[in-house]
């Protein structure tokens, strides 16, 4: 199971909407010249995130990142020099991004200690789950606030009943303008806007189908609710989740649930020890789900995790999810 557990998510979702910036119009310094260079490169910059309002004098330069999201978002704005510490793959990073990876020192496997991070001296600590500042560990964001540290976490784990793609724009906004490169966030924006408007003409003539995401679980299925992005790329990619009225972005389902709502494909998420061969075997040898159209046509997509959370593959995920729903059909 990820750390993406039902009870974090539930706690990460009710948390406030916090997705507005502003600039403050108040120069750090008192010589004329001072404040309008300040203003010019867009500092100081004042941001309420996931109900944590932070003002930057300066871009932040010692920087941890916690989740293998969060980690590509710095490296696609072109920020790995600002990266002194990283922790928490999920699958591989994308070849792309592999160099600049390897450059930055991977501080723990899984979620580092308090004092793991504090050796990295960062000014600044980026998650991209709730969990990644659980105060039970001692890595809460009022701690490292205390210990001088800022920290930012990824909208998707605080933002509740708005459009997901709109959030990933917003928090690649964000972030750019937090270390001072907007233009590389607003070029990524338009980019990725160009890609998606791509997708959906190819998709524009075809039904959308049935999909349950299968996660993980056994006793229950852990899947992916009408919540977050993991549900709008289903729906970009011409498909319909079947439990799109979960109101999170990840849930436990039951597997009456997902009999009775018949899916017409099944969705893996690829990561962690098991193999999406282990899951496909689950799901094929449970007589309950003998009926299921999704498991009597043995129709399969997979993706994997980084694919389907509110980061920089998104785009290109839902090109690639759409040829696996709709086969044959979206070739431009």
């Amino acid at each position: 199971m990820s750390r993406r557990t039902p009870a974090l998510i539930a706690a990460a979702v009710l948390l406030p909407l916090a997705l507005t910036a502003c600039s403050s119009s108040d120069g750090a310094t008192t010589a004329t010249g001072d404040k309008a260079a300040a203003k010019s490169d867009g500092f100081p910059y004042t941001v309420k995130n996931c109900g944590v309002t932070t003002t930057f004098e300066a871009p932040p330069k010692r920087v941890v990142t916690m989740n293998q999201h969060v980690t590509e978002i710095m490296l696609e704005l072109g920020l790995k020099k600002s990266l002194v510490g990283t922790a928490y793959l999920d699958d591989q990073v994308l070849p792309k991004y592999a160099k600049d990876y390897a450059s930055v020192p991977v501080i723990a496997k899984e979620y580092p200690s308090y004092e793991q991070v504090l050796a990295t001296n960062p000014d600044f600590v980026y998650g991209g789950y709730s969990s990644a500042f659980t105060a039970g560990d001692g890595r809460s964001r009022e701690a490292l606030k205390k210990s001088g540290i800022e920290s930012r976490l990824n909208t998707e784990s605080c933002t509740e009943g708005d459009q997901p793609m709109d959030t990933l724009y917003e928090e690649i906004r964000e972030v750019g303008r937090t270390f001072g490169v907007p233009d590389r966030a607003e070029a990524w924006i338009k980019r990725a806007k160009a890609d998606n408007a791509a997708t959906a003409k190819k998709l524009a003539d075809l039904e959308p189908v049935s999909v349950f995401v299968y996660d993980s679980g056994d006793k229950t299925a852990f899947t992916a609710g009408g919540e977050g992005i993991g549900n709008e790329l289903i729906e970009r990619a011409g498909g319909t989740n079947v439990f799109a009225d979960l109101d999170k972005p990840f849930g436990d389902a039951s597997w009456e649930n997902v009999v009775a709502r018949k899916p017409e494909v099944v969705v893996i998420y690829d990561y962690g020890a098991t193999t999406v061969e282990q899951k496909k075997k689950r799901l094929l040898t449970d007589p309950a789900l003998a009926d299921v159209p999704a498991i009597k046509n043995k129709r399969f997509a997979v993706m994997p995790l980084s694919d389907a959370v509110l980061g920089v593959r998104v785009p290109a995920a839902v090109d690639k999810l759409a040829a696996q729903l709709h086969p044959g059909a979206t070739t431009p």
